[in-house]
């Protein structure tokens, strides 16, 4: 009997997707550390996948395993090469998830914009007289630019631009010029960095884009600007933004996401007011995280009856021979 693992809890419809096919094993578990991982996928023919590791080694011990559906898009927590060089298919989930995270990254901005947290503690403690700070602005009229301008990114320029936000892209996969949006791709980040008014970042992390936005790229923005997170861990430089706006060289910074997760209850970014945080939980509204549960699900019987979409699949090349 097949047998798929799933690490991590997922919406029960994604459960219900698989238990509903006859002959087939499910076992679910909650994080997996490397040790648990490697027992857990030791038999398996199908992994469904949050936000566990899944490393080259544990990769070598599933003796039998066809297809790995990651829950999202993101998958930095897998070794694909090791998938790759086994001819195991990884399965996202496209883009489902598109818009709750747009919809977060608004969040963040305004919140950051209008001091949403500074507003809110001093209305708790007596501070009525916050309101004459003038503290709060207004997003119509002001700059975004948005590095990686992908499925996420070009909903958050649609959502930007209806507050009447002057919205430009950086994206090195893209020429420069306008686009049928109307929103303008620029050819040098470092250039744009200094004029605009928020900036929001929509990258995967790679060995490229590890620390993009280090102490150097921080401090070409403008002191009275925004930085916005919603993509991976890693691609800020931590301990600079703290830095940054600690000094107030930067007015705010709104972040669903951390280099190490959770962060440590020492991190330096926890005891400022002028960061909004969020559990890496861009996605997991209940209407995203069950559209996703139900995908991935789906993703692992493709894989076991040789029938995936190869526009999900982040390794199309070990597709091969099978059946689309």
């Amino acid at each position: 009997m097949p047998i798929v693992v799933v690490a991590g809890k997922i919406h029960s419809s994604g459960l219900a997707v698989l238990r509903g096919r006859q002959g087939l094993e499910v076992a679910q578990h909650n994080l997996l550390d490397e040790g648990r991982m490697q027992e857990a996928v030791a038999g398996a023919d199908a992994l469904l996948i949050r936000t566990s590791t899944l490393s080259a080694t544990a990769i070598k011990g599933a003796r039998v395993l066809k297809i790995v559906a990651r829950h999202g898009v993101g998958y930095d927590n897998i070794d694909v090469a090791a998938l790759t060089q086994r001819g195991i298919p990884l399965a996202l989930v496209g883009n489902v998830n598109a818009v709750s995270v747009a919809e977060h990254t608004l969040y963040l901005l305004l919140a950051c914009m209008k001091r949403g947290l500074a507003y809110d503690r001093a209305m708790r403690n007596g501070g009525w007289q916050i309101r004459d700070t003038l503290g709060a602005r207004d997003l119509n009229g002001k700059t975004l630019l948005i590095v990686g301008f992908g499925r996420i990114g070009s909903e958050v320029a649609a959502r930007a631009k209806a507050f009447g936000m002057k919205v430009e892209a950086y994206d090195p996969l893209l020429k420069a010029g306008k686009t049928n949006s109307g929103v303008t791709l620029v050819p040098d980040l470092d250039a744009a960095l200094a004029r605009v008014d928020a900036v929001s970042l929509h990258l995967p992390l790679t060995a490229q884009t590890r620390n993009l936005f280090d102490r150097e790229r921080i401090g070409r923005m403008n002191a009275n600007a925004v930085l916005i997170c919603t993509a991976r861990g890693g691609l800020i430089d931590e301990a600079a933004l703290a830095e940054a706006l600690r000094e107030g060289r930067l007015m705010a910074a709104g972040l669903d996401v951390f280099a190490e997760e959770p962060p440590a209850a020492t991190h330096a970014l926890l005891a400022l007011d002028n960061v909004v945080l969020s559990p890496h939980s861009a996605a997991l509204t209940e209407e995203c995280a069950e559209r996703m549960a139900v995908i991935s699900a789906q993703n692992c019987l493709d894989g076991l009856d040789g029938r995936l979409n190869p526009s999900l699949i982040a390794n199309p090349e070990v597709l091969g021979g099978q059946r689309c």
